[in-house]
């Protein structure tokens, strides 16, 4: 439940028309300009901003997307390939060139042939299907990009949730943040501290979490002008199955 009492803000999963990718979807990369990393994301993001962008002028506001991504089935689906790190770099650059803000953003990932791209009008979930998860809310006061914003979650998490049992999970993140932040820099921050949730890869690295596992992940974004820097997140998570595209 969220701290307010009332069920957090969250989004269906958009139910458009989705259009089949001709490049397949690319890693976040930290190397240097020119590796082939940087180079296998940049067009990944060009082919992908040439299917957003017509599909994004034709959608009102609140924007949604979906990453639907296609693996090998020689490819262990609970093994790194983390959701997140396929997520931002496409949501950054969609916001940036489209001059338009996601509210919703969602991404899988599954064994099959063909990755796809969903971007729609963003549409509430029935509060009746928000009450069934099992949500969690911790509220951060610190900046994202310190460990205490790590800290301060897992503290609050500590007696309130407890590890999912092996196999793959189904995560949703609801944020509530001022109109001057950008909510998805809070992403890596916020799964990062989820090892109590998530298990950790190495007890001695807490920030370390088995976010592989994740095989759907479900981001919204609610917007309070009175929270000042402080953000408040539910946290939903539970076994997930994964499927064939």
């Amino acid at each position: 439940m969220h701290a307010s009492g009332r069920p957090p803000t969250a989004f269906s999963r958009p139910s458009a028309y989705a259009v089949a990718l001709e490049v397949a979807p690319r890693l976040d990369s930290w190397d240097s300009a020119g590796r082939s990393s940087q180079v296998g994301l940049a067009t990944f993001l060009a082919h992908a901003e040439a299917v957003a962008i017509p599909l994004m002028k034709q959608a009102d506001d609140p924007l949604a997307l979906q990453l639907d991504v296609a693996l090998p089935p020689s490819v262990d689906l609970l093994h790194e390939r983390d959701l997140d790190n396929y997520a931002f770099p496409l949501v950054k650059h969609l916001t940036q060139v489209g001059n338009r803000q996601f509210t919703s953003v969602w991404c899988t990932k599954q064994h099959g042939e063909t990755s796809w791209l969903t971007v729609s009008t963003a549409v509430l979930s029935a509060p009746a299907d928000v009450l069934l998860l099992p949500w969690v809310t911790v509220h951060t006061t610190v900046s994202a990009t310190t460990p205490a914003y790590k800290r301060q979650i897992a503290d609050q998490l500590d007696g309130q949730a407890s590890e999912i049992e092996q196999g793959a999970v189904s995560l949703q993140l609801a944020f509530t943040v001022g109109p001057r932040r950008n909510w998805i820099n809070l992403w890596k921050a916020t799964i990062d501290s989820l090892g109590l949730i998530l298990g950790r890869v190495d007890d001695q690295r807490p920030w370390h979490p088995r976010d592989g596992r994740i095989t759907e992940l479900g981001l919204h974004c609610q917007i309070d002008p009175t929270i000042g820097n402080d953000v408040l997140i539910a946290i939903a998570a539970r076994r997930s199955k994964p499927q064939q595209f």
